[in-house]
């Protein structure tokens, strides 16, 4: 496979850390939220579309795990198309697509319609937005790479303390067809954020030609040579297993509680806004010189923490303890949604991350695919959500973090900032500790 980079950002230049920058990571910022509140978002239509189509928690429980599956599984896809149209195009028609299959969703008349528009569809359009949102950052920022990170990945709880309450309400106003009606309106911000994400443009050289543009494979494979991106893919694969789980659920064991549906939606509400501020904490923190050589142990131990957090919380059995719970979760959860990138791009360096972040997002596809709704069938047949959450989230999450801690074998190198007027040879990669094979 062939081909050059349309949008590819020319070998060498340096990242501006800031100017149009700001506006690219707003535009991530939003992509972020749409692309992880949305599956979460759209559970609050739960119980409303078990009732009208006379199905189970596992079945309801497939439309976010097909969107989920779609986002990540689509990986691949979006690397090729980013490689060989750039980020803009392709940000352009996932807004379309994103936008389109909420509003045929609306008109579905049996659960399999809403499986593929509501998930196979806009899970794609979310799919081909989110990525290249990712790879212009990683651009654009270079020293403050780990702060952009987080800021843009607080555009997930923002938008689901947004988005959670918002689709209550108009559940309760519009029915939940009129609800994915608007929603879908709501994505064709997407749109304009793809309108944000101008290319880099290497400066014209005094005198002479320009320089030829390299040539890129459209999905570079050879990542998988990388010792440490293999690990961090199968410690990604297995915490996802679990990982969205506790959102998924959450908001439906209130119910049954007893909580009235919109108390029961502010936990979300609860959640979101304590990841608000967990995820530029972590970014913050990651970002400082001395810790920054150190990314990697900090996310292995935001995988831990979620694994305990996860398998405390399944012992809350009333709104007081599932408040205390969405508290701790937000804050792990956050740390681990500011990280991951972030310690993705640190093993492959800016120019293989286009292609090493859509095979990492394949690889962790299947668990996402499986993860709710086979929480979903456990529910199912014990009705005891404390199960579901201890059985399918924690043991996940301590291997994953078991798996993680291991890239972290060699004496750290870390990064160093450049001097003035100089840049490194892979920009925007700031490499984390050597992930030594024995040669």
């Amino acid at each position: 496979m062939g081909g050059a980079v349309v949008d590819e950002g020319p070998t060498g230049i340096r990242a501006p850390d800031g100017g149009w920058g700001w506006a690219v990571l707003f535009g991530c910022f939003v992509i972020t939220g749409f692309s992880y509140a949305f599956p979460k978002a759209v559970s609050v239509f739960f119980k409303e579309l078990m009732r009208e189509f006379g199905i189970g928690y596992s079945d309801t429980a497939w439309i976010s795990s097909i969107l989920l599956a779609m986002l990540y599984g689509t990986g691949p896809l979006c690397s090729v198309c980013v490689n060989r149209f750039g980020c803009r195009p392709v940000m352009l028609a996932g807004g379309l697509l994103a936008s389109l299959g909420m509003v045929a969703a609306s008109f579905c008349r049996s659960i399999i319609e809403l499986y593929l528009t509501t998930g196979v569809i806009t899970g794609l359009g979310l799919a081909l937005n989110f990525q290249p949102s990712l790879i212009m950052l990683n651009r654009y920022f270079n020293k403050r790479r780990p702060m952009a990170n987080g800021l843009a990945a607080a555009g997930s709880p923002v938008f689901l303390c947004a988005l959670s309450p918002l689709g209550q309400l108009l559940q309760d106003h519009y029915g939940w067809r009129g609800g994915f009606l608007i929603l879908g309106g709501l994505l064709l911000n997407c749109c304009v954020c793809a309108a944000l994400m101008r290319p880099l443009e290497a400066p014209r050289p005094t005198s002479g030609p320009m320089p030829p543009r390299p040539s890129r494979r459209l999905l570079d494979l050879s990542v998988f040579r990388d010792r440490g991106f293999v690990i961090y893919a199968v410690a990604a694969s297995i915490m996802v297993l679990g990982l969205f789980v506790p959102p998924v659920f959450v908001v439906s064991y209130a119910k049954d509680l007893g909580v009235p549906d919109t108390q029961a939606a502010f936990l979300l509400t609860v959640l979101g806004f304590v990841d608000i501020f967990a995820r530029p904490t972590a970014g913050f923190i990651t970002g400082l010189k001395k810790v920054r050589p150190y990314s990697v142990y900090l996310f292995s131990f935001s995988m831990f923490f979620n694994g305990l957090t996860d398998l405390t919380g399944s012992t809350a059995g009333n709104y007081g303890g599932l408040v205390v719970f969405c508290i701790f979760f937000g804050i792990s959860y956050g740390m681990v949604g500011a990280l991951q990138f972030e310690v993705l791009m640190a093993i492959v360096g800016t120019q293989k991350f286009s292609s090493a972040i859509g095979l990492v997002l394949l690889l962790e596809a299947i668990a996402v695919l499986i993860g709710p709704p086979s929480g979903g069938k456990l529910l199912d047949a014990t009705h005891v959500y404390q199960t579901s959450l201890a059985v399918r989230v924690s043991p996940g999450r301590w291997r994953a973090g078991n798996v993680s801690f291991q890239t972290g074998e060699a004496e750290p190198r870390g990064y160093e900032p450049s001097a003035p007027g100089t840049q490194p040879a892979d920009p925007g990669a700031a490499r984390c500790p050597p992930l030594s094979s024995g040669t």
